[in-house]
């Protein structure tokens, strides 16, 4: 038994460790921080002005949907790396299955396209 716990032991001082200073990175800014703010530090900034308009607007579609667009490439980058690593070894279900993924990601390429959202007027 006291093998077993001796085993532990390095997690047991990672974690000490790890909490030490995660407690000190919390307080360190309380000890040390400047403590007296100017009107200027403690308003409210967007962009070089004061907020002039409700925070929860409605935005326009168009950034949700390049968002998706971002995520439908990224997707495919990320996929097709490893996929393109390991062609010689996949053979044709692999081949296949990466045509279907595609596909799917073509269709929501085309939907963004109809959609407009590569078009900025």
């Amino acid at each position: 038994m006291d093998g077993l716990l001796s085993a532990y032991l390095p997690i047991v001082i990672f974690i000490g460790v790890a909490l030490g200073l995660c407690a000190a990175l919390i307080v360190a800014p309380f000890i040390i921080a400047y403590k007296d703010p100017d009107p200027e530090k403690l308003s409210a900034y967007e962009c070089g002005f004061n907020a002039f308009d409700d925070a929860r607007m409605k935005f326009d579609v168009r950034f949700y949907l390049v968002a998706i667009l971002f995520i439908i490439f990224d997707l495919e980058v990320a996929f097709l790396f490893p996929w393109a690593v390991s062609f010689g070894e996949i053979g044709w279900v692999g081949f296949w299955s990466m045509m279907v993924f595609l596909g799917v990601l073509t269709v929501g390429f085309i939907y963004e396209w109809k959609k407009g959202a590569l078009e900025w007027d």
